[in-house]
């Protein structure tokens, strides 16, 4: 499963119109403040306009994180910078992030593996 796949799936179940405790929108729960660091648009709902911001979220995360580790992150480390940024810049998580983060790496993992059993490659 490829990592937007399971952000989607772990944080909404991939529902589109799901919106979070603390007012997060779309299926990636996206905090309102850092949608609008990337868009105006109020297409909360729509999955390419949520898919892009996304990746300019995250690509933004990753600069930081590869900046402070000089490395790319890894799955875990990568819902680390969605769930938790800061946490996962400093190395330190919490229980509960770490927990989210294992589980989405497997998710991850899990697909990778029945692709390459299967023959077929997932990036």
């Amino acid at each position: 499963m490829d990592r937007l796949s399971a952000l989607s799936m772990l944080e909404t179940g991939d529902n589109d119109r799901a919106i979070g405790r603390a007012g997060e929108i779309s299926r990636f729960q996206v905090l309102r403040s850092e949608w609008r660091s990337v868009t105006n648009s109020a297409r909360y709902a729509d999955y390419e306009t949520a898919r892009k911001v996304v990746l300019e979220i995250m690509q933004r995360r990753i600069r930081s994180f590869e900046a402070v580790h000089k490395r790319s992150p890894s799955d875990f480390e990568y819902y680390a910078l969605w769930n938790a940024p800061a946490q996962a810049l400093q190395g330190k998580l919490s229980r509960r992030v770490s927990e989210r983060c294992h589980r989405f790496a497997n998710l991850c993992a899990r697909d990778r593996e029945l692709a390459q059993s299967s023959g077929h490659k997932v990036f």
